[in-house]
């Protein structure tokens, strides 16, 4: 079955930088999109970012500005998102997403990681 494992997440001060890594099992990994979503202390799941399989169509969420960058690295079955210039309110926990369909865009994740802990002081 598919699995996703998320690693990267941690604690780390306003403006600093954190990378976060998912490694896919289970599936091509390149035929299909990927995501990250966040979800923090009471509030709903929100999209972050998300990219084709071929990594030609990405998509950020409003929030993101710049700050962030998503990819993927289809011979590793590996997805990152790079992050920057971090914010105590972009304090959440970080979820992977895969899709079912090469394409993102108006879709759903399927399949979701367990999620790691992204932590920005002030």
């Amino acid at each position: 079955q598919v699995q996703l494992v998320e690693s990267g997440g941690g604690l780390v001060q306003a403006g600093g930088s954190l990378r976060l890594s998912c490694a896919a099992s289970g599936r091509t990994f390149g035929a299909y999109g990927m995501g990250w979503f966040r979800q923090a202390p009471g509030k709903e799941r929100a999209f972050v970012a998300a990219l084709s399989g071929s990594a030609n169509n990405i998509y950020y969420g409003d929030f993101v500005k710049g700050r962030f960058t998503i990819s993927r690295d289809n011979a590793k079955n590996t997805l990152y998102l790079q992050m920057s210039s971090l914010k105590p309110e972009d304090t959440a926990i970080y979820y992977c997403a895969g899709y079912s369909t090469p394409v993102v865009g108006g879709r759903s994740p399927s399949y979701w990681g367990q999620g790691t802990q992204v932590t920005v002081s002030s």
